[in-house]
């Protein structure tokens, strides 16, 4: 792989601190701390430092425990949360990258590859963002093509081959919506993967990561079980999109995110995901390390638990999973 495409799997540690508005007065905070420490009598003002340092603490503890939908939507967009190549580098080892489709081209948006999870071989998939212009451009901001989906279907069918579980990690505000991926067939190869995967004779984990928008996060969406972590979302629409046909106008995102009830809570208790993976205070791109942790500890336990079943008995469990989802009635 060129460094220019991994270079953006390691971004997160260098890349400059971006704010989000419903944290500034935690940064305001911060910055009238650092300007205190670097007073000549700071010795004198330590009990004050220490005072503003634990009202911070209580500050960002408060924001983070009252998140609203939108707000749980801005930090699931943060450019500094981590993307899937940074979880297999710090979740997995032995990661090795497979390309291409082997119809048309390698689609960057998607990568995959073989890896261990604690000592166990597996697959891993997933939506790749890029850190900076240059990098969202050669990954198309992780809006895969059909050739994306193909190669994924491609990798699928390889790890049910060689028995590998599968872990999919999903990121995408959407699949690519542009001409030339309609012509290629874009609903078609997500259609093949939804049906490969209901029966793939292996078991799926999926955890979606950031964002999981429409057919583009369903795509390699359907599994054994469905992991979300606390500050990412998860619907068939994002809220500007929402807005946009609702209100025409992408003024009331917030209140599109509010109605379609897109946040980890929402979905559990409707029975669309199994799992919440809690994220540190700030959220996951603030304490990295400590998220790679917790996901690896997860999805070793979530695998331990699947492998313990045959596999006849796994793939009709999938199935009877996704066929009760939703709430109908016959007139």
């Amino acid at each position: 792989m060129s460094n220019d495409l991994r270079s953006d799997a390691s971004a997160p540690k260098a890349a400059p601190k971006v704010v989000l508005e419903f944290e500034k007065p935690i940064v305001e905070l911060e910055k009238k701390i650092a300007e205190m420490r670097a007073m000549p009598n700071a010795a004198d003002i330590a009990l004050e430092i220490d005072s503003l340092q634990a009202r911070v603490e209580q500050l960002r503890a408060d924001v983070y425990s009252k998140l609203t939908r939108w707000q749980r939507v801005q930090i699931a967009r943060h450019p500094q949360r981590p993307y899937t190549l940074d979880y297999c580098e710090n979740v997995f080892t032995e990661f090795t990258e497979l390309h291409g489709d082997r119809t048309f081209r390698d689609d960057p948006a998607i990568v995959g590859g073989l890896a261990r999870l604690e000592g166990k071989p597996v697959m891993v998939i997933g939506h790749q963002k890029g850190r900076d212009t240059k990098q969202n451009i050669i990954r198309n901001f992780g809006m895969p093509d059909p050739e994306g989906y193909r190669k994924a279907y491609r990798l699928f069918q390889l790890a049910e081959r060689f028995h590998r579980p599968i872990i999919c990690l999903l990121d995408t505000q959407g699949a690519y919506p542009g001409v030339g991926a309609e012509e290629r067939g874009q609903a078609e190869a997500i259609a093949r993967n939804l049906k490969l995967l209901a029966t793939l004779k292996t078991p799926v984990i999926i955890t979606i990561i950031g964002e999981g928008a429409s057919g583009g996060a369903l795509g390699i969406g359907v599994g054994d079980r469905i992991l979300m972590l606390e500050n990412s979302w998860y619907s068939v629409i994002a809220p500007e999109s929402c807005s946009s046909i609702l209100w025409r106008s992408w003024d009331y995102k917030e209140q599109a995110a509010e109605a379609l009830k897109l946040t980890a809570p929402d979905l559990q208790a409707v029975g669309i995901i199994d799992h919440i993976i809690p994220e540190p205070i700030g959220g996951a791109h603030a304490h990295p390390q400590q998220i790679y942790d917790t996901v690896r500890t997860t999805l070793h336990n979530e695998l331990q638990t699947l492998l313990q079943l045959p596999i006849h008995q796994l793939v009709d469990k999938r199935i009877e999973k996704f066929c009760a989802m939703g709430v109908w009635s016959e007139g």
